[in-house]
């Protein structure tokens, strides 16, 4: 109950309303006030962003951008390649650009460092995929697939030390073919390596060189040299760098940073320097010390059938049996291989082989069993072209031949030379893009026809179509060559037709 009376209730509530409402000069000002702390306000937080001194614009280290004409290559690149994967068979396949961690985590040991983990976001811990091949295995098992021939185009990243005039990147895309399923043995691995053969000779980089060995040879090499058992796979690394590095400086690692004793290295190295054809593998097959290790005979055995096959093939020439090779993924089980590019007479030693292999692969047996609960096997065997390195050297060609790249595929641009056409260029243009056919025209109401000319001179578009008031009223179209300035007159109703025609023969 108040204590203030009827009136005094009243008055006083009065002038509370009085007291609390400002003067509206007041709120004028304030309003004004307010409006220009507010402009304030914001320009303060948005010059920090307009104002960079010390900013510099690049993409991240290892990364690049391809410009349309670097497009251009990248395509006809992969055209070539995915054109022979589909003529063996293979189905296309998409996975994540990103695997659980601890999927990724035991399939690369020696590699775990370079790969690229994502910050947790209080959900699952997620890394970069590494290669393209750990996923497929991880596809293979998940799906409950025993069997799959497949190629996969995409992305991977690894945290190396990036060396951008050799085509090495962090960032790059691979191209992999694998096939899955329990076959006869070496039937698959000598069609992977027909394949790596027709991919290289169909994008005429040159002369190459496919090396060949296989993990039972390597490991059976390092039991009969001396090397313990628990030191095969970061041995196994080091001498995956011989084509990176000298013996001398893998063997430095091998004996300073691995711990390997020096006769041990020397013993490799004696291996390491042997390499040649079928002739060699019937040879090492005999050696007094490789041939005490079943493994390593098993490996042989195996090769000796692997080139009776490519001899068949006819790609024999293209391969050597190279003891050198070591492959230093963890999951190869059987035989290996890496394309080298050889230097031409006229070409420079080092410009081909610093880039290091184009293509490699091989048979990784146990590494779908890896993700399956119940450890259901499903050998495998496949390959991946290494896309940046043939790009970095087909570039390079491109860039000496001096030859002209288009960047557009666009076949017929329709032009008036005259104002006020822009509908009937609208409607000439649709029933052109209607029929299939690649065409351009201006995005402007009465562009010049000089401005539309030397448009089509600059990007290379072949024809012309032109219609103006002298076409329209006799329902005909005028149809230009750019290249030969010749034009010819053709009804309105032949043009998708006459279009056609032209195309067709050039």
């Amino acid at each position: 109950m108040s204590h203030l009376g009827p009136l005094r209730r009243g008055a006083w509530a009065a002038l509370l309303r009085q007291l609390l409402r400002p003067p509206r000069a007041v709120c004028t000002r304030a309003v004004g006030c307010h409006s220009q702390v507010a402009e304030a306000v914001l320009t303060s937080q948005l010059k920090p962003h307009q104002e960079k001194p010390n900013f510099i614009i690049k993409v991240p280290k290892g990364t690049r951008d391809l410009n349309p004409q670097q497009m251009v290559l990248r395509e006809k690149i992969l055209d070539e390649i995915i054109s022979c994967f589909k003529r063996h068979g293979a189905k296309g396949l998409d996975t994540p650009a990103f695997e659980l961690t601890e999927m990724l985590t035991e399939k690369y040991e020696d590699n775990f460092g370079l790969m690229y983990d994502l910050k947790d976001q209080g959900g699952e811990l997620l890394s970069l995929r590494y290669d393209l091949t750990v996923p497929f295995a991880r596809y293979l098992a998940m799906n409950k697939l025993k069997k799959m021939k497949r190629y996969q185009v995409g992305k991977v990243w690894r945290r190396e030390s990036p060396a951008i005039v050799q085509g090495r990147y962090r960032e790059f895309c691979q191209c992999d073919f694998d096939i899955a399923g329990d076959f006869d043995p070496m039937i698959p691995d000598a069609e992977c390596l027909k394949i790596m053969c027709e991919i290289l000779s169909g994008l005429q980089l040159g002369d190459f060189l496919i090396k060949v060995n296989d993990r039972r040879v390597v490991d059976g090499m390092f039991a009969v040299c001396g090397v313990p058992e628990s030191k095969f796979r970061t041995i196994c690394s080091s001498m995956d760098k011989l084509d990176k590095m000298s013996w001398e400086d893998v063997r430095h690692e091998m004996v300073v940073k691995k711990g390997l004793a020096p006769e041990v290295a020397n013993r490799i190295g004696e291996y390491a320097q042997c390499h040649g054809g079928i002739s060699l593998v019937e040879e090492m097959s005999k050696d007094p010390n490789l041939s005490q290790s079943q493994l390593a005979l098993q490996g042989l055995a195996d090769l000796k059938l692997l080139f009776e096959y490519l001899t068949l093939f006819g790609i024999a020439e293209k391969i050597s049996f190279d003891l050198s090779l070591a492959r230093g993924l963890d999951y190869y089980t059987g035989v290996i291989y890496e394309a080298v590019l050889l230097s031409s007479p006229g070409q420079a030693a080092t410009e081909a082989l610093n880039v290091g292999s184009v293509a490699a692969g091989g048979r990784y047996d146990g590494l779908v069993a890896q993700f399956d609960p119940k450890g259901h096997n499903v050998p495998c065997v496949g390959l991946s072209i290494g896309v940046e390195r043939i790009f970095f050297l087909m570039e390079q060609k491109m860039k000496a031949s001096g030859k002209k790249v288009r960047t557009t595929e666009t076949q017929v641009f329709v032009a008036t030379p005259q104002k006020n056409f822009l509908r009937e260029r609208l409607k000439l243009i649709a029933e052109l893009w209607d029929a299939g056919i690649k065409a351009e025209i201006l995005y402007k109401n009465n562009p010049k026809l000089l401005t539309q000319l030397h448009h089509c001179e600059k990007t290379g578009i072949p024809l012309m179509v032109i219609i103006g008031e002298q076409e329209q009223k006799e329902g005909v179209l005028k149809l230009r060559s750019v290249a030969s300035r010749e034009e010819v007159t053709i009804n309105r109703e032949s043009l998708v037709a006459e279009i056609q025609k032209r195309l067709s023969e050039s």
